[in-house]
């Protein structure tokens, strides 16, 4: 082909792609925006979803909304974003459990966490074990050994299944030789309903869903998993401290869009999403409710996300868990 057909091509399309380009460029300066969530509505990631969109929301000067999509442990929700184009018209609310572990669950899954550009890590905080009344201990050690005599009789519950919440429970079951058996919830929300229903009796629970009923004591709160005692249970030890490191943990909840989005739109929400975390009155708020504030960004998030994959896929490989039992294990 001439040099000179070559060059009429290139530009033909060239113009027919700048309506296109034009389009989103409109678009990304006033369009509404969608963040998905891939759980039920009413769990700990509420607050702060909408605490954030609503910030964000007001410094792009763009209508942002919240759209759950619950199903497959968050995998659904990675799929419908993986499927749909890169042009920052959705924000996936992703947390540990969907980027680090859900992969792992799903080998075969059309979505790679490779498909996804991090913006920001927002919070993270650790989990908190929690009994309620009806279980006769006060104590870590005094639950062991009221489970230890109630062998095979017991559940365990998460908040979802292929969370930390459910394999710090497997480890837990593991470790002790309690032969408990798993019951997964779809939401933070609904495993502290089920708590205080008494349709559970303990589980590992995020701090913020479960911190008001501990206040009021509903609810007992026996140890948390992070590396030193949280400031909203000061009076929680940690299980570290309790001679049990290998139950460290945090979970976070962060902010991604597609891989490929273009630079401009990564750009404004990323300096969105910093000015929403550094905002005092919104890091009150998330404090208030047993958050950390990271607002992390940068490259290194796909890095740390892409080593933590490796980490909880040998502890998922070790639990045996098949996606096929919905996380039924003893």
């Amino acid at each position: 082909m001439r040099p000179l057909r070559l060059s009429r091509l290139a530009l033909l399309w060239a113009a027919a792609l700048l309506p296109s380009l034009a389009a989103v460029a409109a678009w990304a300066q006033g369009g509404t925006i969608r963040i998905i969530v891939g759980t039920v509505a009413g769990g700990a990631i509420d607050p702060y979803a909408r605490m954030i969109a609503e910030h964000m929301s007001q410094s792009l000067g763009q209508p942002i909304i919240i759209e759950n999509k619950p199903g497959a442990s968050g995998s659904l929700a990675a799929q419908y974003i993986a499927d749909q184009p890169a042009d920052g018209s959705i924000i996936w609310l992703g947390t540990q459990a969907f980027t680090e572990i859900v992969p792992n669950m799903f080998p075969n899954a059309r979505w790679s966490i490779d498909q996804f550009h991090p913006i920001i890590r927002g919070v993270e905080g650790p989990l908190v074990f929690i009994t309620t009344p009806s279980v006769p201990a006060r104590n870590l050690a005094e639950f062991i050994e009221w489970a230890k005599q109630n062998k095979g009789k017991l559940s365990y519950c998460s908040y979802q299944a292929g969370t930390p919440s459910h394999f710090l429970g497997y480890q837990m079951n593991e470790k002790w030789d309690l032969d408990l058996t798993h019951v997964p919830y779809r939401g933070s929300g609904l495993q502290v309903t089920g708590l205080l229903g008494g349709h559970s009796q303990f589980g590992f629970t995020q701090v913020n869903s479960s911190l008001p009923h501990v206040r009021a004591g509903k609810l007992n709160a026996l140890a948390t998993t992070g590396p030193v005692r949280d400031r909203s249970m000061p009076d929680v030890p940690t299980f570290a401290e309790l001679g049990y490191p290998e139950f460290t943990a945090k979970v976070w909840f962060g902010l991604l869009v597609r891989e490929g989005t273009p630079p401009d739109i990564v750009t404004r929400y990323t300096e969105a999403a910093k000015a929403a975390h550094a905002d005092p009155a919104i890091r009150q708020k998330l404090e208030t409710q047993g958050f950390e504030v990271s607002g992390a960004t940068g490259p290194q998030l796909k890095t740390d996300i892409k080593e933590q994959v490796a980490r909880w896929g040998r502890l998922v490989k070790a639990s045996g868990f098949n996606v096929e039992d919905r996380g039924s294990t003893r």
